[in-house]
């Protein structure tokens, strides 16, 4: 078991890498880079702005991996090392030095449009752009991580100890988050700080931030938090203190920094969920309702095959499974709204608001019922006709005893199985819901960042989504060994 468990984490992690490599390589060759630009709303005011317009393009191909990019100053900066006579202005020598520093090194010497300045650019291989990719795909923090000149002398150590403003934590100096590892009430109670993926940079949407900090930090409208300062001193405040970062005391705030008595004064805001959260609530949510709704449905249908209730039902299920996924999420939005006066749009009440997460969820976990209903029902009936059934009749069990302990117990085993289906199903259901309700999550997000060309986020989310595809598969068949110690995951032999 433990050796086919590991085969299967290291089969799985192939997976994630090869459908990543290959979405990485489709967008990087075939995709042309300037469609990044289409929708990016600078473009059109730098025009007046020749130079300033070549280096902003120049310096959003650097960000993204595609070029290596360095400015007049930077360009200088390089060949000094090497002959300390160059500077930036325009002669033959400086001409010349430049152009020789740039050939030893692979660079393409270039001049601003207007002020004639000197640049360079080196186009990145595919194999080097994968290569920094995934080479800076896991940061760990450490003591170590923090470089202050102006903090010389700053402590560096890992430590457990009653925090004043958190309790009990794994408390960091010197790493870039002050609580490394930390406890409160919101799942999965345990949280830590040590390690973060590092999927790029945003762009032209959320440009200069980080694609996990687009995908993973909070959105929305600002909550309030009350919390104990300096032992005594309670507050209320926005910051989600458990996000505290090192930052320099030149961007310190003086109220921050008493407040908090230390360097970590850089936090993030309490709001709303952010998108993995978002689409991590209406995720499980919708895969409850749709099978709270389905095996019951399903087991009545099979227990009446050929009645009323299986033919209605059969009936229904046909007709969901015939309806455009398109259609139907607009039929319920519309039945949501009108009927039941439920909101269609979920920034009008927002994530605060219960009502705003109904009409999605339910949409989302509906759109799995019927082939649910149908591929359940069809096992139901099949096992009617076992022979354990057969000797549970002769034996005097009723129907329902049947059902109860003998039908349903072997059919929790296909449940179980179709776990992994039902996830990766609302994967793609999740895409047209939250586009069509505007809801700010990572179905959402996909098809917005293919439209606006923002490579570094398609190919997050496509890594994101497969981790989530390829490790519910995994966790369906540990979980049918769970239900059933009588399957055996392992080959004949294998520990």
């Amino acid at each position: 078991m433990k050796k086919y468990l590991l085969f299967r984490v290291i089969r799985s992690l192939v997976s994630i890498f090869l459908v990543t490599t290959l979405t990485f390589i489709i967008i990087y060759s075939l995709v042309p880079r300037r469609d990044i630009f289409k929708s990016d709303t600078m473009i059109s005011k730098l025009n007046a702005q020749p130079d300033k317009l070549v280096d902003y393009k120049n310096n959003a191909y650097d960000k993204m991996n595609y070029i290596e990019y360095l400015d007049t100053k930077s360009l200088v900066a390089k060949v000094e090392k090497t002959d300390k006579s160059v500077t930036s202005a325009h002669t033959a020598a400086n001409t010349k030095l430049i152009k020789k520093w740039a050939n030893n090194h692979g660079f393409s010497v270039h001049r601003y449009p207007k002020s004639k300045n000197y640049y360079a650019t080196r186009n990145l291989p595919l194999i080097e752009r994968l290569t920094k990719f995934y080479a800076g795909l896991i940061q760990i923090d450490t003591p170590w991580a923090v470089h202050d000149k102006d903090n010389p002398n700053l402590p560096r150590y890992l430590k457990i100890e009653k925090d004043k403003i958190v309790g009990w934590a794994l408390v960091g100096s010197g790493t870039k988050y002050r609580y490394q590892i930390y406890f409160n009430s919101a799942f999965p109670y345990i949280h830590q700080n040590i390690i973060h993926l590092d999927l790029g940079t945003s762009y032209p949407t959320y440009a200069g931030i980080s694609v996990d900090n687009v995908i993973a930090s909070r959105q929305g409208q600002i909550k309030l938090g009350q919390y104990t300062f300096n032992g005594k001193q309670q507050l209320n405040s926005a910051d989600n203190v458990y996000t505290r970062q090192y930052q320099q005391r030149s961007k310190q705030d003086a109220m921050t920094r008493e407040r908090y008595g230390d360097n970590y004064t850089n936090t993030e805001q309490h709001q709303d969920p952010s998108m993995i959260g978002t689409s991590f609530k209406a995720g499980l949510g919708a895969l409850v309702i749709s099978y709270l709704i389905s095996i019951p449905m399903a087991i009545l249908m099979a227990r009446y095959k050929g009645k009323w209730f299986d033919k209605v039902g059969t009936g229904i299920v046909t007709a969901l499974i015939a309806v455009p996924s398109l259609a139907f999420i607009y039929a319920f939005r519309y039945l949501g709204s009108a009927v039941f006066g439920l909101p269609d749009s979920f920034p009008t009440k927002g994530a605060e608001a219960f009502s705003s997460w109904v009409s999605p969820t339910i949409i989302l976990g509906l759109l799995s019922v019927s082939g649910l209903i149908i591929w359940f029902r069809r096992y139901m009936i099949d096992q009617q006709s076992s022979d354990y059934v057969k000797f549970a009749k002769v034996k005097g069990l009723t129907e329902g005893e049947i059902y109860r302990k003998h039908i349903f117990k072997n059919a929790s085993i296909p449940i179980v199985q179709g776990l992994p289906g039902s996830i990766i199903g609302l994967i793609g259901g999740a895409t047209m819901t939250e586009t069509i309700f505007a809801m700010p999550g990572m179905g959402k997000m996909l098809p917005d960042a293919i439209l606006a060309h923002n490579n570094p986020i398609v190919i997050a989310l496509v890594f994101i989504f497969t981790t989530i595809a390829v490790f519910s598969i995994l966790l369906g068949d540990i979980l049918m060994t769970i239900v059933d110690p009588r399957i055996k995951l392992s080959a004949s032999g294998d520990d």
